[in-house]
């Protein structure tokens, strides 16, 4: 009896002793998942502005699709929040709002706000978002399209479908 109780003593306290590795564990498998997921991204940017020309026309513009996957499960940290958003910084001569890109943005539970920039394809082309931040789902998927289209410049697009 007492080597049953001292066997599940000493399980309950390597337990609480390697709960916080686990936990760390868990938030750089999350952190590195999600910039794979960024990766992803760039690269589908990227694939398509390769083969394809720009046009004014959004409805004729080349186009491709992705799904973004937000990691989830037992070997994943609990996300509060994910976004795409397109930061903006002021322009100190003109007084005017920049855009700078746009970046992943993402909390984990009980953290700070983190961010991951998304690449455009090239200094040439520009990347943005077709109706502000995109809010995508923290535990699952989310789809994506990406539309090359002419706006002052060639611009990969970026909105939620559906």
């Amino acid at each position: 009896m007492i080597r049953v109780v001292l066997t599940a003593l000493l399980a309950v306290a390597l337990l609480a002793v390697s709960t916080p590795a686990l936990e760390d564990a868990r938030t750089d498998t999350t952190v590195e998942r999600l910039e794979t997921e960024t990766d992803r991204l760039e690269r589908a940017a990227g694939g398509i502005t390769a083969d394809s020309v720009a046009v004014a026309d959004p409805s004729l513009a080349a186009r491709t699709s992705l799904v973004v996957s937000a990691p989830t499960g037992l070997l994943a940290a609990p996300i509060d929040r994910l976004a795409l958003a397109e930061p903006a910084r002021t322009d100190a001569a003109t007084e005017t709002r920049v855009a700078e890109g746009v970046v992943l943005v993402y909390r984990l539970r009980h953290g700070s706000i983190r961010r991951v920039s998304v690449a455009p394809p090239t200094d040439a082309i520009g990347i943005d978002l077709r109706e502000g931040p995109i809010e995508l789902d923290p535990d699952g998927e989310t789809a994506l399209e990406l539309r090359l289209v002419d706006d002052g410049g060639p611009t990969v697009r970026i909105a939620r479908v559906g």
